[in-house]
């Protein structure tokens, strides 16, 4: 009895295979067979390849669409007429005083937001303090609120009949419609770019090497010089660029505080749109196109001389 019982339990070697294998336990290797793969490999690769051309067309159409074309736009509504009136629109004496207005304010802009800015983003990280949430809220006010009613807001402070107009009657200041209230309409919408590159990278920085060189006898100071300041510094020339670029193309803002008063508080964005009011349309495509690659050539050539960093000591 104990030979039957144990020959019937037996399990198959590799030289029977399946044929010395009890039914139940055919049923079972029948139940575990792995399925045929349904696609080849081959299909699946071409699949692959027909989607990621979809998806890098859908980005270049849209990207393309978005930016490309009115930059096409805008070059051949200046070149109508061909150079030399590009030339002679953008070489008229209030054009030029637009212009320098502009490259005026975005400089004092950059100067600012770029020390401020790096304070506000270490503070954020570095320090807990109450309120710190409402605050970091407030920063990304700039990105929800219509240029329009930044200047409207201004204007309602420093205005004629605004909140602390008396202040400034005293002593003897003005804001609206000079540059001043166009610097500080400036510095409301450019608050987040510097302080929004920088947050991330102090994050993801920590402190330990800040505080290996306090240990080794650095002053916060030289810590700050020697040690964060580079490894933040790609984050810093990002925040310094689309800084200067929003600055230069701002409108809303500067148009509602400073009124667009020719030659005292127009700006080159200001004067595109009184010349296409005016029917200037050389002079507005042309000064359009000057602003649109400037900042364009900008933003590409901080991104290709860090790819070349990047590259040199990879």
């Amino acid at each position: 009895m104990f030979w039957e019982k144990l020959s019937r339990c037996h399990v198959p070697d590799a030289v029977g295979g399946l044929a010395s294998a009890t039914k139940p336990e055919r049923a079972l290797v029948t139940v575990v067979k792995t399925p045929k793969a349904t696609t080849s490999p081959q299909r699946l690769v071409r699949e692959n390849v027909w989607i990621r051309r979809i998806l890098v067309g859908i980005v270049i159409i849209y990207v393309g669409g978005l930016i490309l074309a009115p930059l096409a736009a805008l070059v051949v509504g200046a070149f109508r007429d061909g150079l030399r009136a590009i030339l002679a629109a953008l070489s008229q004496p209030d054009v030029l005083t637009a212009f320098w207005k502009t490259l005026l304010i975005s400089l004092i802009v950059v100067v600012f937001q770029a020390t401020f800015g790096t304070v506000v983003a270490w503070v954020f990280v570095r320090d807990r303090f109450r309120g710190r949430q409402f605050l970091n809220a407030l920063v990304d006010m700039p990105f929800a609120i219509s240029p329009v009613v930044v200047g409207y807001m201004l204007l309602l402070l420093f205005g004629r009949n605004g909140l602390l107009a008396p202040v400034l009657t005293a002593l003897d200041i003005q804001v609206a419609f000079a540059l001043p209230g166009m610097i500080l309409a400036t510095l409301f919408v450019t608050l987040p770019f510097m302080i929004r590159e920088l947050i991330p990278l102090l994050e993801n920085f920590g402190t330990s090497q800040e505080q290996a060189a306090a240990t080794m006898g650095a002053s916060g100071w030289q810590t700050f010089w020697k040690v964060t300041l580079p490894a933040l510094r790609w984050g810093f020339i990002y925040g310094v660029t689309l800084t200067f670029a929003r600055a230069l193309g701002e409108f809303g803002a500067v148009l509602v505080i400073g009124g667009g008063i020719q030659g005292r508080t127009e700006t080159a964005t200001l004067y595109i749109y009184r010349a296409l009011d005016e029917r200037q349309y050389v002079g507005a495509y042309s000064a359009a196109l000057l602003l649109g690659l400037f900042s364009l050539m900008l933003v590409m050539a901080t991104d290709i001389f860090r790819k070349m960093e990047k590259s040199r000591y990879s």
